[in-house]
């Protein structure tokens, strides 16, 4: 079953064969058949996001909790996104935290995210800023984008950790690099400052304008006014 999964995620990605979402179905199928939970997850994917197969969302949640049973950290992250917005599924905020916290110990980067951010804003858990940094390092450290913009944002304001704007531009650069655009605004804003950095405000103007091409309203905020004030 691991060898069709293999395959299938061959063709999804065009690794050494043209890519085929429609191949990568068959194989996923194949493959979660057989019980193999990164199949599952695949093939749950596939579903989500109508590609290779028709779109169907009650579909992909019935296949992210196989895979999540079979120990695919993946689909129990994506289970609890499901349990979390109760689309699709009956909301359950506690079950989804306790989905985030499963692909968290799986090493699902993004996972620690989610639950970092339940403990931040105290959230169907007992807020807790330590905790929420301790899991914004793990998901940063497993190459989280959005877990180096949570622990950027706790070194920024000193939230759970001593302020340290130099660590916070850090982590927002590393942030904004992996896509993530309220990064890349709250750079724009340390540099337009000069927190933590010599002010530079060409410098800021431009990652607001990467910001705003990344559909960040904010960004587009802050660019429209910085170029006015600069008068360009």
């Amino acid at each position: 079953a691991d060898g069709c999964f293999m395959l299938g995620l061959t063709y999804e990605i065009g690794q050494d064969v043209k890519q085929d979402s429609f191949k990568a179905v068959e194989f996923y199928t194949k493959a979660c058949d057989g019980g193999s939970a990164g199949g599952c997850y695949g093939l749950g994917l596939k579903y989500a996001n109508g590609t290779g197969v028709k779109q169907d969302s009650f579909k992909a949640v019935e296949l992210y909790t196989k895979a999540c049973d079979g120990g695919s950290a993946g689909g129990c992250y994506r289970l609890g996104i499901a349990y979390f917005n109760g689309k699709h599924i009956k909301q359950d905020r506690f079950k989804a935290v306790e989905l985030y916290q499963k692909a968290c110990d799986g090493g699902y980067a993004d996972g620690c995210f989610m639950l970092g951010l339940t403990y931040e804003i105290g959230q169907d858990v007992k807020q807790d800023n330590f905790k929420a940094v301790e899991l914004y390092t793990k998901a940063c450290d497993g190459g989280s984008a959005d877990g180096c913009y949570g622990l950027g944002i706790m070194h920024h304001d000193g939230e759970g950790v001593k302020q340290d704007y130099f660590k916070a531009l850090e982590l927002f650069t590393k942030a904004c690099d992996g896509g993530v655009a309220n990064a890349c605004s709250f750079l724009g804003l340390m540099y337009s400052s000069g927190k933590g950095i010599k002010q530079n405000s060409q410098k800021a103007l431009e990652l607001y304008g990467k910001a705003c091409d990344m559909k960040s309203e904010l960004g587009c905020e802050y660019y429209a006014k910085l170029k006015k004030e600069l008068g360009q």
